[in-house]
């Protein structure tokens, strides 16, 4: 096999077209053994093999520089820069991470997860350069569905600017994760559909140079684009036009469930049947529908990621103008979920936690300055979220909990979402976010508030003395089993609290506590710093109360064992138990 040559991008700089295509192929199917063993983007990394073998054989890495956008996609350049182990030997998956990773190698320049970052990133490579009088090229790797996010066309407008060399590389698959939205993605099928020529090019536009390239799967084709654009004295363009999931048929024609899988059998094109259970995605995509259905003004958004809260396809369609996918392009979504409210409608934006993180401007601003009631559906907002460094859902309290005029509740059974999900989406006085359960679906039987507008009043669930815990949202459960062992070990039942607010203190509720309780121990599921605990223990100050705090260390984990997790930190009731009453003693 010609993989087995190739240690470094240099080995393949001899091979013909012949062999870069046969290289091709055997890349495949080292992709295909880790995907379908270990999971991960699927459909990103097979459309862009043959884009990655030309760069890698007519440019120099890593004197010559590459940046991959989300770098998702980032997949065949690990393996043509020594880290082929990874793909092709199962013993080696845990080598590599699912991005680009400067640890990992020094072809590598940055730990990217999030979108339409490259160009930015790309440009500050290629000023550095210009300052140093140094050469070498940059290249900046960008999917179409990435230049809906602002921050891409904000590199864009700039990379003009330059006045040096710098090549935008536009992998155009006309897709997203699901398909594509905006009014920019009609140039994109303008551009496709005259080879190119099309007289309005956003890209010429903005100042830049253009080349199209019509087959982004035709190696030939690719080298010559790219060795065209070498070593140029300004920002160029390079459009190439792929197939997602190029190379293996379910995948080609199943763009959006294929963008990424879990492990399956490459025969069958699918997953070993399980059985799922219930899940937050359907169950919220179900109620939404009904809520939908019942009153034309409620509306619900996302941004890029429907499947995040149920919305696939035929979801959507059943929504119909009800359901507003904005591309990625979350800043947007919260201001015009702001927009929608103030006009009497009843807006629901749905993400993930860590893309929350690029929204603070605007729900500080367009959003709670404005006291506008929207909804804000925080997902995967726990340590039981994503795994990778660039999707940690742990830091949303800290950021969001603290910003004025916000309700920030934090459910711990399925009911209790659900009862708060209909109370925000119905009550027209605050801006809300909740934290979308992440650790299973707990069901109560116990009777739930249907009101929440009376702020920051905890539920008080097992009334007891000596000790109290306030146990938040997904930690509740924590806090249950924490409870019976205090009960067991000590003889007394502590009081156990759902504090369900994160944004403010039940002061009469911690006050009483004063009375017959000695001892407060607080559970969150995120970081301490500027956490929950952290209200509470300011709060019993000055009294003789003692506070523990446990959640988690301001840190950047990365693909993390959550049971690891819990331990470092001390989250199991075994351990909290020996801190609070054992002074710490295993």
């Amino acid at each position: 096999m010609l993989i087995e040559t190739v240690h470094s991008p240099a080995d393949i700089k001899g091979f013909d077209t012949a062999q870069l295509t046969a290289l091709a192929a055997e890349i495949r199917s080292g992709l295909m053994n880790r995907l379908s063993k270990r999971g991960g983007h699927f459909g990103p990394n097979f459309g862009i093999v043959e884009a990655t073998v030309a760069l890698h054989y007519v440019f120099d890495s890593p004197k010559d520089k590459f940046v991959f956008d989300v770098s998702h996609q980032c997949y065949t350049h690990k393996i043509l820069t020594g880290r082929k182990d990874a793909f092709f030997d199962d013993a080696h998956f845990g080598d590599v991470s699912g991005y680009t990773n400067p640890e990992e190698s020094e072809h590598d320049f940055f730990n990217v997860g999030h979108t339409s970052t490259s160009v930015s990133l790309a440009c500050g490579l290629a000023k550095s350069r210009d300052l140093k009088g140094e050469s070498g090229n940059v290249i900046a790797i960008i999917g179409d569905g990435s230049l809906s996010g602002g921050e891409a066309l904000e590199g864009l407008d700039f990379a003009a600017e330059l006045g040096s060399n710098f090549i935008i590389v536009v992998n155009d698959n006309d897709m997203s994760i699901a398909e594509n939205h905006g009014g920019l993605y009609q140039n994109l099928k303008a551009l496709r559909e005259s080879n190119g020529s099309h007289y309005c090019n956003l890209f010429r536009a903005m100042g830049l140079d253009y080349r199209f390239v019509a087959d982004g799967n035709n190696i030939a084709q690719l080298i010559e684009a790219f060795s065209a654009v070498k070593d140029t004295d300004h920002p160029t363009v390079v459009h190439i036009v792929t197939q997602k999931g190029k190379g293996y048929a379910p995948a080609e024609t199943e763009k959006e469930n294929w963008h990424w899988h879990i492990p399956f059998d490459p025969a069958a094109g699918q997953a070993p049947a399980s059985d799922s259970g219930e899940n937050y995605g359907d169950m919220t995509c179900e109620f939404l529908l009904k809520k939908m259905i019942a009153d034309p003004r409620v509306v619900t958004m996302v941004a890029a990621v429907p499947v995040c809260i149920g919305f696939t396809p035929e979801k959507r369609k059943e929504a119909g103008r009800q359901f507003v996918d904005v591309g990625i392009a979350e800043e947007h979504a919260i201001a015009m979920a702001s927009g929608i409210a103030k006009n009497g409608g009843k807006p629901v934006f749905a993400t993930h936690s860590s893309f929350f993180q690029r929204t603070y401007d605007q729900i500080s601003q367009d959003l709670c300055i404005n006291s506008n009631p929207a909804t804000l559906l925080v997902n995967t907002a726990s340590v039981y979220g994503m795994h990778d460094i660039t999707h940690l859902g742990i830091f949303d309290i800290a950021m969001m909990s603290n910003i004025p005029n916000l309700v920030y509740l934090a459910p711990a059974t399925c009911e209790e979402y659900f009862s708060m999900l209909d109370w925000s989406i119905e009550q027209d006085q605050y801006p809300v976010a909740i934290r979308m359960p992440c650790n299973g679906v707990h069901h109560t039987d116990k009777p739930v508030d249907t009101d929440y507008s009376e702020l920051n009043r905890y539920q008080v669930t097992q009334q007891g003395a000596g000790t109290a815990i306030l146990a938040l949202g997904d930690f509740y459960q924590i806090g249950e089993e924490l409870a019976k062992l205090i009960a067991e070990k000590t003889g007394t039942a502590p009081t156990l609290i759902n504090p369900r607010y994160i944004t403010g203190i039940d002061e009469a509720l911690l006050t009483q506590l004063k009375e017959n309780h000695s001892t407060v121990i607080t559970l969150e599921d995120g970081i301490l710093n500027g956490g929950f605990g952290e209200k509470i223990a300011r709060y019993y100050g000055a009294a003789d109360m003692k506070v523990y705090c446990y959640g988690l260390k301001k840190e950047f984990l990365d693909r993390y064992a959550v049971a690891d997790v819990l331990q470092s930190n001390h989250l199991t009731p075994a351990q909290i138990y020996n801190d609070v009453f054992e002074g710490g003693k295993e």
